[in-house]
């Protein structure tokens, strides 16, 4: 998919009334447009890197169409856009319809047990098709309306042509523990029992 210019002007009119969802120290980074759609914004962060010849909004779209290829649902890209800022792209998408593995265990009443096996079923396929997502967590687990599970938020991810060496489980499932941490979930969230399915004895 090619990036189609997007002055500074068509820009404002397309985020007017807006809801930020996400933004850091340079300012709003994923918009929640009044259609239902997102636009997330993608800044080249450094003037020399990789992201001079693969700019991240095209990463995000290659994943979430391989993605789709192998069958997990994830969103749908809709537009590609140059931004006038230099360095700048950005992505139009439909979010994949449901709620966060986040936003569900967060409610009352809520329990693990019931869930873990999906969650473990999803990141075993994830790691035995060759998909390494660093970001992998509960906030970019979304269950679908027909209790499936997908994936948002994919530009970090890679696929390798062979299922995930033991030392790349690891360090994705250290990466998950990071955010079970950082979140505050260690005691409601099982994290033991997930690496006991999914490490290797």
């Amino acid at each position: 998919m090619q990036c189609s210019r997007l002055p500074q002007a068509a820009l404002n009119q397309t985020i007017e009334g807006a809801r930020v969802l996400e933004a850091d120290s340079f300012g709003p980074k994923v918009y929640l447009l009044q259609d239902g759609n997102i636009l997330k914004l993608f800044r080249r962060k450094r003037l020399f890197s990789s992201a001079l010849f693969r700019p991240y909004s095209k990463r995000f779209i290659d994943n979430a169409v391989e993605l789709k290829r192998l069958g997990v649902p994830t969103l749908q890209v809709m537009e590609c856009y140059q931004l006038q800022v230099p360095g700048m792209t950005a992505v139009l998408y439909q979010p994949l319809p449901g709620e966060t593995l986040r936003q569900i265990s967060s409610k009352d009443g809520f329990n693990w047990q019931q869930t873990l096996p999906a969650l473990v079923e999803l990141i075993h396929s994830l790691h035995t098709s060759g998909i390494y997502f660093r970001s992998l967590h509960l906030g970019n687990i979304v269950v679908t309306p027909d209790h499936q599970l997908g994936l948002i938020d994919v530009a970090d991810m890679r696929f390798l042509r062979a299922p995930l060496p033991n030392h790349l489980v690891r360090r994705n499932l250290q990466h998950f523990a990071h955010y079970i941490a950082r979140e505050k979930l260690n005691e409601s969230f099982p994290m033991q029992a997930l690496e006991r399915a999914l490490l290797p004895a």
